[in-house]
């Protein structure tokens, strides 16, 4: 069962910038301030007033071994010492970009690293140091277990318009902001862009038609509490120089942040749903009052459960519509999002879950009717533990919105034993990212949408207080029973906090769904817990719908 509290709490704001053709650039940081996305215009020769430096010699690579295990050990200590604040790069050039002239810089995509490599299924471009982005990512690639530094260059980028004024030629860089790598998910003659790392430890990613939506993070501490929230920051970055013809690739990662350090290693499949076999070794410097593990972040503005707070053509506006947890007995829950008037927390107790994830159920254009945002393309993301995780609870964040640029979402787990100091904790999933469909071979039927609206009946005055929800079963064993069926169909409900005044199931022939519809009463002091699902025939029809309703 779920519980809610409003809590206090500061957080980031996110933008996707757009690049052009398919090609999507990510900007994923706190404190990011809300401006339009842009399309990358056309390169330009850089002008002969550009400023000169000299041309840089870059050294022979240095080579070091390298593995996880060795990495680990470092991270390991590190974290017996003091933390160490991020370095800021001290070009001037760099600190003179704004975000009108950071917007006209991409990676020149024939500087990219691994093209060279035949048959290659993998390519890699940095996103340059500037405007939000100061602190230098450092970069490596890693073949037959040796390290070497990737170095880059201003000859790496292009510049265009004012960008060209500013920026030196021949350059060399302290750094990059972050990196994304591109692979032919969609077509075998594109390099279609896969993947993306900037801004602290945000990433996200691409299965097959998708288009970028909902992040991850690297971890999430003290998110939803009284105390700061802490962002820990990927440092460094080693990727394998992958194999001729080879669909994986294996990105590490260094973790650095007050209270810990980490080494992360990700085992990148693209398809028609891209995994991520993520590992993360921790190693905690001080007591963490909320270590929230494989965190996924979203946004949810509106729907059609309060589709009246917001006057736009657009029938809905979310990169994710619910949260879903698989059980550790099978059991389904889901639960749809919402767009709170003040913050609220969900909290669902678990012990070894098989899954939990932000998904994008509704794939039709018709019901987003966004042509520029595509939010009927937004990717789902399900997190898998690989081994036990033991008990913990899944913690949801909803945090009120006006904007769609916000991410105002926030789900991961909270693991039961607390991050004490001196702590090394290891937690290993699988991150899938795609369409992530229901299984049609489930018997037991899935949520397909959730509406709500005032109580009572149409056309007449109804007493104040009460709130109407509709809640669609489709597919499952119940698709193919006929409509007089239904009283064989038991439904089991409960408003915690709330009193369910009236309800009603019944059949909608041409969607070939079957609608439940509660009416609910509260009094207001208290969130109300909903939760419902169909039985029958000796057995549980469907995954269990679990919703809160704040009525103040």
């Amino acid at each position: 069962m779920n519980s809610s509290q409003p809590v206090p709490m500061s957080r980031p704001t996110r933008r996707a910038l757009l690049g052009a053709g398919s090609a999507l650039g990510l900007l994923a940081v706190a404190g990011l301030p809300a401006r339009p996305a842009f399309a990358q215009d056309a390169a330009q020769p850089a002008p002969a007033t550009a400023p000169a430096a000299p041309a840089a010699t870059p050294a022979a690579p240095q080579q070091v071994p390298f593995s996880f295990d060795t990495l680990s050990a470092q991270m390991q200590t590190e974290a017996k010492g003091d933390p160490v604040a991020p370095a800021k790069a001290s070009d001037a050039f760099l600190s003179e970009l704004t975000y009108d002239t950071y917007r006209l810089i991409r990676f020149d995509p024939a500087k990219a690293v691994f093209a060279t490599i035949k048959d290659t299924q993998f390519e890699l471009q940095a996103f340059h140091l500037g405007w939000l982005f100061k602190e230098p990512v450092q970069m490596f690639s890693v073949a037959d277990g040796q390290a070497s530094p990737m170095n880059f260059s201003t000859d790496d980028f292009i510049y265009e318009r004012e960008a060209r004024k500013i920026v030196p030629e021949h350059a060399p860089l302290p750094g990059v902001a972050g990196f994304r790598l591109h692979s032919p998910i969609n077509r075998p003659d594109v390099m279609d862009e896969l993947v993306a790392f900037q801004g602290a430890s945000y990433f996200r990613a691409l299965g097959r038609g998708s288009a970028y939506g909902l992040s991850a993070r690297g971890l999430a501490l003290n998110t939803g509490l009284s105390v700061a929230e802490e962002f820990p920051r990927f440092t460094r970055f080693w990727i394998e120089t992958p194999q001729p013809g080879a669909n994986t690739i294996t990105v590490y990662a260094a973790m650095n942040s007050a209270s810990l350090t980490g080494a992360y290693r990700f085992v990148i499949s693209p398809g028609e749903s891209t995994s991520m076999e993520v590992t993360a070794r921790l190693f905690i410097r001080a007591d963490i009052p909320q270590l929230g593990v494989a965190p996924l972040t979203s946004m949810f503005l509106y729907g059609p459960r309060n589709r009246a707070d917001f006057d736009d053509y657009r029938p809905k506006v979310h990169d994710s519509d619910g949260l879903a947890i698989s059980q550790a007995d099978g059991d389904q829950i889901w639960r749809p999002l919402q767009n709170p008037g003040t913050l609220a927390s969900s909290y669902f107790a678990e012990t070894a879950p098989r899954s939990f994830g932000l998904y994008q159920r509704d794939r039709d254009f018709d019901h987003y009717q966004d042509p520029a945002a595509h939010y009927e393309r937004r990717p789902s993301a399900r997190v898998s533990p690989m081994g036990d995780w033991g008990k913990g609870m899944i913690r949801l964040v909803e945090i009120p919105s006006k904007l769609e640029v916000n991410d105002n979402i926030v789900a991961f787990w909270v693991p039961e034993a607390p991050a004490k100091a001196g702590d090394a904790l290891e937690f290993a999933y699988r991150l899938d990212w795609g369409d992530l469909p229901p299984d049609t071979s489930d018997a037991r039927a899935h949520i397909s949408e959730t509406r709500a609206g005032t109580g009572g009946v149409s056309g007449v005055e109804n007493t104040k207080g009460t709130r109407k929800f509709v809640i669609d079963f489709k597919g499952g064993e119940i698709a193919n029973l006929p409509a007089d069926a239904g009283d064989k169909i038991e439904v089991v409900s409960n408003a915690g906090k709330g009193k369910i005044v009236t309800q009603t199931l019944s059949k909608v022939e041409q969607d070939g769904v079957w609608r439940l519809v509660l009416d609910v009463s509260a009094d207001g002091t208290s969130p109300v817990e909903l939760s419902a699902h169909l039985s029958g025939y000796g057995r549980k029809l469907s995954e269990t719908w679990l919703y809160q309703w704040n009525r103040s």
